[in-house]
């Protein structure tokens, strides 16, 4: 490409795009605080049915009458616990508790007493999410999700419209305002409208300073740059768990979260607009002056006929685009079903990315019910994401696509599944399963973006890729409400997790392996691709490729 050939004489990560790129990875960390953050504010705090005979001094951890439980509460053989959602339908007198004789009959609870050792305030016990009101916890997360896959939508049209400079700084802006009234919210319906809108933000700001970064870095260097910035939002589960640990009231701590956002306020003075999107709007005199800037800072001669023609070369695109791309038919999602191996290949893909976000977001959000320290469970959840991008860098393109997708995901699965056989006083061993599962579910959610991206023919390749990321956010909409049958039984989030990654990772075993391989561009390569294979060699750059799919994750 001419543009990519331009970067290469101007330096593809010089000292510009290096000052650039690091200001722009920064604000990856707050969106994945925002993300990460309901599993404290959130957070499930252990509690017991207040009793008649409780007063407004009574502790969670002292119980009237000393060590009688088995006459206050019934058995919860779901979480092989004394039942915190209801107690027995007696008056618990002096006489009820000499007689030995246990109630028979049992009520809901309808009042709590929460154990405030761990966390000062969270929004489960001030406004009593749990038992028959715990669904709104799910509810919440889930509305967080919905709001990233609306931010998606429309944050990036806009971003294509009206520029991505101006799009990211309105949803920095956004995402301070909203998160602060998440803070100040009166009741949980408040909570989770202000908080679906900060998830719509996220996208926003993630999105829109990924793209800008990605195209400023010269080819050769996006594989690093991508992985890099991915790492960025990894970091969050640090940073989240640290102001988590020493902040221990749930409004107090989003704030803390949220007010350092302020400060990215100030790149309205250092950020640029995108140069392709520049050149895309026929605006090549901007283009130039950026252009001029990045090769004056890395020191490098800026060849003015190369410019030119880069110039000239998107006008007439612009030009053509603008026009109507003649009679051509464009190729639609309708293309993918019509023919039954690009029927079967799309719903494998469609189902991988339901349950790779699903699993991923459900993790991510399930460290309280692993047993154990809930803030190392968190920061080990994070830390596991390292080594699982780190590993692609040196074996996608060496093993192949096929295997690593198949075997992280099977993996993942028979190691969730697993922690269902764990006895609870094993929790070490429960959250060693867990914590594999999580470390290959995230290799594998990198690699199905690269998987997708070869395997749709080039024709459709947006409109499949748009559909699987739609699929990917239903998943993790659905995830918070896996997670809350924990409240039937603990185990059972991870079963059901562990049980969906064991069946797509076998069913993506019908999928060819494009590794190497001619990829399919008309609809007619993408029915055949897959049948009669040859080992053609592919000359596209597919780890550049799988970077930029990379984007849409987070």
């Amino acid at each position: 490409m001419a543009y990519d050939d331009l970067l290469i004489s101007i330096g593809q990560f010089g000292r510009y795009q290096k000052r650039i790129y690091l200001l722009l990875c920064l604000p990856a960390i707050s969106c994945a605080l925002h993300k990460l953050s309901g599993v404290f504010l959130q957070a499930k705090v252990a509690h017991r049915c207040r009793l008649p005979i409780d007063d407004n001094n009574s502790s969670y951890h002292i119980l009237p009458y000393g060590s009688v439980e088995n006459m206050l509460y019934p058995w919860d053989s779901g979480h092989d616990s004394w039942s915190s959602c209801e107690l027995y339908d007696t008056n618990y007198t002096d006489s009820y508790f000499s007689s030995g004789s246990i109630a028979t009959h049992t009520l809901p609870c309808t009042s709590w007493i929460y154990d405030s050792s761990i966390y000062e305030t969270t929004t489960t016990s001030e406004w009593n999410l749990v038992c028959d009101r715990a669904w709104l916890r799910a509810t919440s997360d889930a509305l967080l999700m919905i709001g990233v896959m609306l931010g998606s939508i429309i944050f990036g049209d806009l971003s294509d419209r009206l520029g991505r400079k101006p799009i990211f700084f309105i949803s920095l802006v956004l995402q301070v305002i909203f998160g602060v009234l998440v803070s100040i919210s009166p009741d949980v319906y408040t909570f989770m409208l202000t908080r679906m809108i900060v998830g719509a933000t996220t996208s926003g700001v993630f999105l829109v300073a990924y793209v800008i970064a990605m195209e400023l870095v010269g080819p050769k260097r996006r594989m690093f740059a991508g992985v890099a910035f991915q790492l960025f939002f990894t970091a969050g589960f640090f940073v989240t768990a640290f102001c988590a640990y020493f902040i221990r009231n749930w409004r107090l701590l989003q704030l803390t979260l949220t007010l350092p956002g302020i400060a990215f306020f100030s790149y309205w003075w250092f950020i640029p607009e995108s140069v392709r999107w520049l050149l895309t709007k026929g605006r090549t005199e901007e283009a130039k002056a950026n252009l001029e800037k990045v090769a004056k800072e890395n020191r490098k001669l800026l060849d003015k006929t190369m410019l030119d023609d880069v110039c000239a070369q998107s006008e007439a695109e612009r030009k053509v685009a603008a026009n109507g791309a003649g009679n051509v038919k464009t190729a639609t999602l309708i293309d993918l079903f019509k023919y039954p191996n690009l029927r079967k290949k799309s719903l494998i893909i469609f189902f991988l990315w339901f349950v790779n976000s699903g699993t991923y977001y459900g993790l991510s959000w399930n460290t309280s019910n692993l047993g154990g320290n809930e803030y190392i469970n968190f920061v080990i959840s994070g830390a596991v994401e390292i080594p699982a991008y780190t590993i692609l860098i040196f074996t996608l393109d060496k093993w192949g696509r096929k295997i690593i997708l198949c075997g992280a995901m099977i993996f993942a699965g028979l190691c969730l599944i697993a922690t269902a056989f764990v006895p609870s006083n094993m929790t070490s061993l429960n959250i060693v399963l867990a914590m594999a599962g999580k470390l290959a579910i995230s290799s594998s959610y990198s690699t199905v973006y690269v998987v997708t991206g070869e395997q749709f023919p080039t024709v459709v390749r947006n409109v499949g890729l748009g559909a699987a990321s739609t699929f990917a956010r239903i998943g993790g909409i659905l995830a918070p409400y896996v997670n809350i049958m924990a409240e039937v039984w603990t185990p059972l989030p991870l079963l059901i997790f562990g049980i969906l990654a064991l069946l797509s990772g076998t069913s993506a075993l019908l999928l060819p392996e494009t590794l190497n391989r001619k990829l399919p561009e008309s609809i007619e390569d993408g029915e055949t691709f897959g049948k009669k294979q040859k080992d053609v060699p592919n000359n596209d750059n597919n780890a550049e490729e799988m970077v930029h799919l990379n984007a849409q994750k987070s």
